[in-house]
């Protein structure tokens, strides 16, 4: 049997990874400066914004972004030199001026490639910086 569910991927929680320039492709309008994408799977990832990183005064004293569901965005990670693309599907008011933003991958991003990308993306504890490396190098 065939399975048609899209959300039965395996998400992968992520370290923090930077984006920089959440952009509508409708407009090329930018929606947030910078954000973290926090978990990923082969079907797409959940972005956390903070308010203050919000461009759109109309957007930015919302509690809702709801009107951003559906948007086909780009944005960049500066860590990685990689642009990726998607639409997102929901969006989700996490207290304190946090938003969570689903996107699904862009249909045309072939899944092997969605798959070796989360293989790639670093999970909890895998990076670490240079004043906390316990390592004996």
């Amino acid at each position: 049997m065939k399975v048609t569910d899209k959300r039965r991927s395996k998400r992968k929680s992520l370290e923090k990874i930077e984006i920089e320039d959440l952009t509508a492709l409708s407009d090329y309008g930018v929606i947030a400066h910078k954000g973290y994408i926090v978990d990923a799977s082969a079907m797409g990832f959940k972005v956390e914004i903070h308010r203050d990183n919000i461009l759109p005064q109309k957007l930015r004293g919302q509690l809702n972004l709801d009107v951003l569901n559906t948007e086909h965005i780009a944005l960049y990670l500066p860590q990685m030199d990689l642009d990726l693309d998607g639409r997102i599907t929901r969006s989700e008011h996490q207290g304190a001026g946090v938003f969570h933003i689903a996107v699904d991958f862009s249909h045309t991003a072939p899944e092997y490639w969605r798959m070796c990308l989360v293989d790639l993306l670093p999970e909890h504890g895998e990076m670490f910086d240079d004043e906390d490396d316990d390592s004996i190098y």
